[in-house]
């Protein structure tokens, strides 16, 4: 079954393909034989009740500084193709949800991955607060009172952006650590929104576990281990990726959460786990699928696809 594919996605000239999830579902779209569009947000436009992109056909190829070839842009109506990969990165940002009111427009009549209702509905830091029994002890608010009363129940604490990514702007907080004041005032100063603050887990030294759920099963696992001197655990600020397999504990977590991403069309969810507590429930551009491989796990790609494919022809 041969499909037209779009993929939404930040310039695939910027992204590194050793790393990349998206490259990695391309090239697996690839070898299935589907025709494969590229664009990215900026060119996505809702005319008349219609939604457009202007799209490149592509050509990928594993082959770092050379992964790529377009062919000539077309103008598509995106309700024509059979799959829309929503695959840019964060920010999730109005710009982001914007996408996800005209991506609304063509699911399910063309599958969108994910589902771009559930996408909007489900930012990663609030979806997980669904689950509080899974979590460490957290907090979301920009209440300096409130902050200082978890900090005193809690002791160390890690505070980050609410709508942040890849560990930017990540800070371990001591019980009386003397800098709380300035951390606070510079993130009432950068960020409109509330922010996370978390019980500290010290095992967070032995990793974070990023766990891959598709279709809402659990299908693969890396363990990300920090840098010395850093509490965070992303490979993009220096972690290292260890083959791991599931606690019993994580697979209870797993089976608790999946049959609800099932049910909200979340096809492809990477979730992070730190000493048996869920953190975070990742549904805009999960990473991970090229690393659980190269460490010697599954192509994990092949899987997805296996669950696009079939959804595809139940529409």
């Amino acid at each position: 079954m041969s499909l037209t594919v779009a993929i939404q996605m930040d310039h695939i000239n910027s992204i590194k393909i050793a790393g990349d999830t998206g490259f990695a579902l391309l090239l697996e779209a690839q070898r299935r034989g589907h025709h494969i569009l590229h664009y990215t947000p900026d060119r996505l436009s809702l005319r008349d009740g219609t939604v457009i992109a202007m799209a490149d056909p592509i050509e990928v190829r594993d082959e770092e500084g050379n992964h790529f070839t377009f062919g000539a842009q077309e103008r598509v109506d995106l309700s024509t193709v059979d799959v829309v990969l929503m695959r840019q990165d964060p920010p999730f940002d109005l710009a982001y949800i914007t996408a996800t009111h005209f991506l609304e427009r063509i699911h399910p009549k063309t599958l969108v991955v994910n589902d771009p209702m559930h996408v909007r509905n489900a930012p990663e830091k609030i979806f997980v607060t669904q689950f509080p029994h899974l979590m460490p002890p957290t907090l979301i608010s920009r209440d300096k009172a409130e902050i200082e009363e978890f900090r005193r129940e809690h002791g160390d604490v890690v505070m980050k952006p609410l709508y942040g990514h890849g560990g930017a702007s990540v800070f371990k907080v001591g019980r009386e650590d003397p800098n709380f004041g300035s951390l606070y005032d510079l993130f009432a100063n950068l960020f409109r929104e509330p922010w996370v603050i978390q019980r500290f887990l010290p095992k967070i030294t032995e990793g974070d576990k990023r766990i891959i759920l598709i279709d809402g099963e659990a299908a693969g696992a890396i363990n990300r281990v920090p840098a010395a001197n850093d509490i965070r655990s992303n490979m993009v600020r220096g972690g290292a990726a260890k083959p791991t397999d599931l606690t019993p504990r994580e697979r209870e977590i797993c089976e608790t959460i999946g049959p609800d991403l099932k049910r909200m069309g979340l096809i492809l969810v990477g979730i992070d786990v730190i000493d048996g507590n869920l953190t975070e429930i990742n549904v805009t551009a999960p990473t991970g699928i090229r690393a659980i491989k190269r460490l010697g796990g599954p192509d994990l790609a092949v899987d997805v696809w296996d669950a696009i494919e079939s959804k595809v022809k139940r529409v």
